[in-house]
């Protein structure tokens, strides 16, 4: 059906047709084209091709699978002057993203009995579940969003969850700015008002486990990473917050006339320099510095969970790194200012990169690629690659559907299943863990290897999980 032509390692470019105004990019082994869903992202990747203004590429990472207008992995850079944004490119969880923290003691001398108590005890501090949110916890106020607007994740910090040392660790040290709380909807505040310090539902989780694998010495020296150390890998975004400003700009977007010139009304957008695309900006960097919020204030109740349960201080508990995955960021590549897409994509600034943060100029951006809570996840160091925009995946990506994940698992034993194969699992339903079993995804192995052989970014250490909150 497309006529991919390999052009480079796990590199294959779909020739423009059919008013595609540039080519796609796919990176991807030869492997992953044989799964026969692959054809339906595929042509996802063809539809944002025809946005206008696009530049270079529309591209596809290894772990590509459906979404709403783009795929699920993919990537879209739009002329900043010229060029349209769109809520598809960033999805319905604005700021989704992952953030990785080492723990100052290796998991195997964690007794049997000490890992069910944190595990409960994370449980307890990490409220899970769709719509769940923070029980006897003050709502919050508009001074509160507006705060947390200006402010980013260091509001959170200077209100005593977390350190300063955090916003080093950041991406765009925990703020994106130009947000605007008039942008934002009374539903959209009513909605994230008690979710600060929550998980959510579907794929998000908290995760502990051990560094199983480490690749590149060096590198994970400077970072102070050893093998064996235990780890905590976090996911999740902006809540009902984001979901309501998504679901409230398409409620506009898909009205106006441009909708009649895309082959998808998913595509749904606005010139960037429009009043609309202007509103929407706004209203997607505060729901994306909520995330950034939410995931500063998840990781202070793990570590006061690890304080209570192990007695070891939380400052001892050290933020590696956070990224997003549903954002559009305006960015300066090679001298232009483009508005970059990615959606279930993760930055890969590679070494030297203005933005970075001291300890990470040198190296390259750290760059967490989760997996399936069987497997194992994967941290990874970025190569600034302009072919991606400097991209690079941001998960295993889904083999099947929620809906034959849990068809598959509907009358057997998911959370004995998993124990027997050496993981813990809590979460608020049944369904959820249905949903998210290990075979419901790609091999993640597989998907970092396909980066790494595209030049966009190195494996740096292997992270092989034990005991999994879901949403």
């Amino acid at each position: 059906m497309f006529n991919l032509k390999k052009i480079k390692p796990a590199t294959y470019e779909i020739p423009p047709e059919q008013g595609m105004r540039v080519p796609g990019l796919v990176i991807a082994t030869e492997e992953m084209f044989e799964n026969r869903e692959i054809d339906q992202p595929l042509q996802q990747v063809c539809n944002v091709a025809h946005l206008p203004g696009i530049v270079g590429y529309s591209i596809a990472m290894p772990d590509i699978h459906w979404g709403y207008g783009f795929p699920i992995g993919g990537v879209a850079a739009m002329d900043a002057e010229e060029g349209v944004i769109s809520p598809g490119g960033v999805g319905y969880d604005i700021n989704c993203g992952v953030r990785l923290a080492i723990v100052p003691i290796e998991f195997k001398n964690i007794s049997g009995s000490n890992k069910d108590k944190l595990l409960k005890k994370i449980f307890e501090e990490v409220p899970s579940g769709i719509g769940k949110g923070r029980k006897n916890t003050p709502e919050l106020s508009d001074k509160d969003y507006q705060q947390i607007i200006e402010k980013g994740s260091r509001w959170s910090v200077e209100e005593g969850f977390g350190f300063p040392v955090d916003i080093e660790h950041t991406e765009s040290h925990g703020h994106i700015e130009g947000g605007d709380l008039k942008a934002v909807s009374k539903h959209a505040r009513d909605r994230g008002k008690s979710q600060l310090g929550t998980i959510g539902s579907g794929n998000h989780f908290v995760e502990i486990g051990e560094v199983e694998n480490i690749y590149l010495p060096d590198i994970a020296k400077q970072w102070e990473i050893q093998k064996g150390q235990t780890y905590v890998l976090i996911h999740s975004g902006s809540r009902g917050f984001g979901h309501q400003v998504c679901q409230d700009t398409l409620n506009t977007f898909v009205k106006l006339p441009i909708i009649r010139e895309l082959p998808d009304k998913q595509l749904a957008c606005a010139p960037i320099h429009s009043d609309l695309g202007k509103q929407y900006f706004k209203a997607m960097a505060a729901a994306a510095n909520f995330a950034f919020n939410n995931r500063q204030r998840i990781l202070h109740f793990v570590r006061i969970a690890f304080q209570k349960v192990l007695e070891i201080p939380p400052e001892q508990i050290r933020l590696i790194y956070d990224v997003c995955h549903n954002i559009a960021k305006f960015e300066t590549h090679n001298g232009k200012k483009l508005c970059v897409h990615r959606k279930g994509a993760t930055r890969a600034f590679g070494p030297g990169h203005p933005e970075l943060a001291p300890i990470f100029k040198s190296t390259g951006q750290p760059v967490l690629v989760p997996g399936d809570m069987g497997r194992a996840s994967h941290l990874l160091v970025g190569l600034g690659n302009p072919l991606t925009w400097c991209s690079c995946c941001h998960g295993a990506g889904r083999a099947r559907s929620r809906h034959q994940s849990m068809h598959e698992w509907r009358d057997k034993h998911p959370i004995e299943y998993m124990k027997s194969q050496g993981v813990q699992v809590l979460a608020n339903s049944y369904r959820t863990i249905a949903e998210e079993m290990p075979d419901a995804y790609k091999n993640v192995d597989s998907v970092v290897l396909a980066v790494e052989e595209a030049g966009l970014a190195n494996r740096v250490a292997r992270l092989k999980p034990s005991l999994v909150v879901k949403g």
